[in-house]
C-alpha cells in the first residue's frame, strides 16, 4: 500500500504536539518498529522546542500544508489536533493518496464519519481511528473474562471514567462553541461508547442526562448514557470532571458473578512521566496486585467478597503495531472509520436523549 521498500521502516506526519500528539501518539509512534516519526507539525515555538528536544531526528513543520507539500515523501498522516480539524485534514490526507490515523472523535457527526469512510474506500486508504483505550489493562481484562464466560450471561454494564476537576481549564476541550466538538460527551464519552459497542454490540435505545455543572464552564461536565443493546445488556456509561468520590471503573453483573474494578490504566500516567514502551520496559502496562479487580457474587468486594483477579498488561503499543502491519498488507484495520461512526451515532442520540428529556431508538 506504501511506495516504502520492505524493511524500511513507514515515514509518519504528526500533525498536534498538545496532549495527544505529544504524550501518546508521538512515543507510541516512536516506540512501534516499522515506524518512523519523520515530521510534527504544529505553531506552537514552544511546542516546536519540545518535539525537537525529545525527537532530535524529528523535522517540525508550522503548518499542515507544509506537511502535504512533501506528500510524496510520507507514508502516514496521523490527526492529533483539535476535534473541529479532524474531518478537513483527514479529507485533505486521503485526497493526497495518504492513509491516515484520527483521534477519537474522528468527526463530529456520523454522517461526516461514513462520508470519510467512503472517501478511504474509494481511495483504497487506511483510514483508522485512534481508540486507544480498547488495549487498556481492565478492558482487555473483562475481556478475557467474558470469552471465558466467567460472569454467565452478562445483565448490565458499568463504565465509568470519572475525574474531579472542580475548576475548569478551559482551552477548546471546554469550549461552549458546537463548532468546536468539546465536551465530556464527546470526549471521554467517545470511549466508554467505543468500548460498549466492542464487548456487547449494537444499541437499540439511548437515554442520556448531561448536565454543566461547575461555575463558568461552557460545555458538559457530568454525564450519564444508558443503552440498550441488541442482545439485551443494559450499558450504564457514566463521565464527569465533577466526582468527588470516584467508583468503580467497570461493575460488570452477570447471571454467574460480577466483575469490580477500581482504578485507570497505568499507561497514560506512565507515557506523562516520559516513560515509554519497548524493550527495556517490560512491565509496561501492568499494576500490582493491589490494584486487581474482584470476580465474585453475593458480597461486596469492598468488604472481601470475591476472588483477585489478575489484570492483563495494558497494550496501547498494539494499536499502531496493527497499523504498521496493515499499512504493510499483512493485517486488518485495528479500529474502522465505520465502527467510529456506529459510536457516533450512539453520541448524537445521547445529545438529543438529553436535550429533549427523551429515549432516543436507534
Amino acid at each position: 500500500m506504501t511506495g516504502t521498500p520492505p524493511g524500511t521502516p513507514l515515514r509518519v506526519g504528526l500533525v498536534g504536539y498538545g496532549l495527544a500528539g505529544s504524550v501518546f501518539h508521538a512515543p507510541l509512534i516512536a516506540a512501534t518498529e516499522g515506524l518512523a516519526l519523520d515530521t510534527v507539525v504544529t505553531s506552537n515555538p514552544e511546542r516546536q522546542q519540545q518535539a525537537r528536544a525529545e525527537f532530535p531526528d524529528v523535522r517540525v513543520a508550522a503548518s499542515a500544508d507544509e506537511l502535504f507539500d512533501r506528500a510524496d515523501e510520507l507514508d502516514l498522516i496521523v490527526v492529533a489536533s483539535p476535534n473541529k480539524t479532524h474531518v478537513p485534514l483527514a479529507t485533505t490526507a486521503l485526497n493526497a493518496g495518504l492513509p491516515v490515523v484520527v483521534d477519537k472523535p474522528v468527526a463530529g457527526t456520523a454522517a461526516e464519519a461514513r462520508e470519510l469512510a467512503a472517501l478511504a474506500e474509494e481511495r483504497g486508504l487506511l483510514l483508522s481511528v485512534f481508540q486507544n483505550r480498547r488495549w487498556d489493562n481492565d478492558f482487555l481484562t473483562l475481556r478475557r473474562l467474558l470469552t471465558a464466560g466467567e460472569l454467565g450471561d452478562v445483565w448490565r454494564f458499568e463504565s465509568r471514567f470519572e475525574r474531579w476537576r472542580p475548576q475548569p481549564k478551559g482551552g477548546w476541550r471546554e469550549s461552549g462553541d458546537p463548532a468546536e466538538i468539546g465536551g465530556l460527551l464527546y470526549d471521554l464519552g467517545s470511549h466508554v461508547v467505543d468500548q460498549a459497542l466492542v464487548l456487547f454490540g449494537p444499541v437499540t435505545s439511548v437515554y442520556a442526562e448531561t448536565v454543566i455543572r461547575r461555575p463558568g464552564a461552557q460545555t458538559d461536565d457530568d454525564t450519564f448514557i444508558a443503552l440498550t443493546h441488541a442482545g439485551g445488556v443494559r450499558s450504564h456509561l457514566y463521565v464527569s470532571a465533577t466526582t468527588a468520590q470516584l467508583g468503580p471503573r467497570f461493575r460488570v453483573l452477570g447471571s454467574r458473578a460480577g466483575y469490580v474494578k477500581y482504578g485507570l490504566d497505568p499507561q497514560e500516567a506512565a507515557l506523562r512521566e516520559g516513560r515509554r514502551p519497548g524493550p527495556d520496559a517490560a512491565d509496561w502496562g501492568t499494576e500490582p496486585e493491589s490494584l486487581w479487580g474482584r470476580v465474585g457474587a453475593g458480597e461486596s468486594p469492598l468488604t472481601g467478597g470475591g476472588l483477585p483477579e489478575p489484570t492483563l498488561p495494558g497494550d496501547y503499543p498494539a494499536y499502531y503495531a496493527a497499523v504498521a502491519n496493515a499499512l504493510r498488507g499483512g493485517g486488518p484495520n485495528p479500529v474502522t472509520a465505520r465502527e467510529a461512526a456506529a459510536a457516533l451515532d450512539v453520541l448524537e442520540a445521547a445529545r438529543r436523549s438529553a436535550r429533549d428529556e427523551v429515549v432516543v431508538k436507534l
